[in-house]
């Protein structure tokens, strides 16, 4: 087995971070699972004596730093955190609120950021630790539907790749997980909010991709649990990607993503080329 750590999981008392929970268990490890209602992420969890389930709702700052202060206190340590907790406010833009897009950002965001801001200078006292974020193939390619989810995905992609290097001189890594369409709780009313249509123009569209993502619940492809398993043996290696696309449709995703950016950057060369001052030598 590998070297007992501790982790401290968000949004564990359902989904994908019950199954993180779980897996960081099942492989010997202590896990501080948290969540709104602790009660709920013990019961999801299950008992264990290496379990701390905590209350942690990731918009409150004083809750975040009173988890992790509770987590360091059982503990004395924090190996890996892991960013799940987050939620999906769909629509088209004009008719997701701006209080609605603000909402999204500062769950999916500011959240993770809080959350990470706080546990940082355990990890840079220890010089050791694992940043783990879960983000989606939604920060890497945009969709329709999706601009609020998709703008605080890209975010998270930003912060973390430019994370890695400020805090890489104390030991302390970033791995951001990019899952594609797996078998959780993200399409249920419990984490899915639509915006009101009220645009008689996006009317139909709206239908239809209700409709279709209402069918796709529950019917993914990928397998959370296997996810998991997979993500506590990459936290456990001697070098963490700084990206994994979790899935063989995200792996394709981020393929077709690299092709579109290499057309992209080639469609104008001779033109983006071509915008230097006059006294800069070409190519420079």
């Amino acid at each position: 087995m590998s070297e007992k750590k501790v982790w401290l999981v968000t949004g564990a008392g359902r989904g994908m971070g019950t199954d993180i929970a779980r897996a960081a268990l099942d492989a010997g490890h202590a896990v501080v699972a948290t969540g709104r209602d602790p009660g709920r992420v013990a019961a999801a969890v299950g008992a264990h004596d290496d379990l701390l389930a905590v209350a942690l709702d990731v918009t409150d700052p004083a809750g975040v730093r009173a988890a992790v202060d509770a987590a360091v206190e059982r503990f004395g340590r924090i190996d890996v955190l892991v960013n799940n907790a987050g939620n999906f406010h769909a629509g088209f833009f004009e008719e997701i609120t701006a209080d609605d897009f603000r909402a999204q950002l500062e769950t999916n965001l500011f959240g993770p950021l809080d959350v990470t801001r706080a546990v940082l200078p355990v990890m840079r006292a220890q010089r050791s630790g694992l940043v783990v974020t879960v983000s989606s193939t939604a920060g890497i390619v945009g969709q329709a539907f999706c601009t609020a989810y998709s703008a605080s995905k890209f975010a998270l992609e930003g912060w973390s790749e430019s994370l890695a290097p400020e805090v890489a001189p104390f030991g302390i890594r970033t791995l951001l997980v990019e899952p594609g369409f797996f078998r959780t709780e993200l399409l249920t009313p419990n984490s899915t909010r639509y915006a009101e249509p009220v645009i008689d123009d996006y009317a139909e569209r709206t239908r239809q991709t209700v409709t279709a993502w209402t069918g796709m619940d529950g019917r993914q492809g990928g397998d959370p649990a296997k996810l998991a398993r997979a993500l506590v043996r990459l936290a456990g290696s001697a070098e963490p990607p700084l990206r994994w696309a979790a899935g063989a449709d995200a792996v394709g995703t981020l393929e077709q993503k690299a092709h579109d950016l290499l057309a992209q950057a080639g469609a104008h060369r001779e033109l983006s080329s071509s915008l230097a001052h006059d006294d800069v030598p070409a190519g420079a």
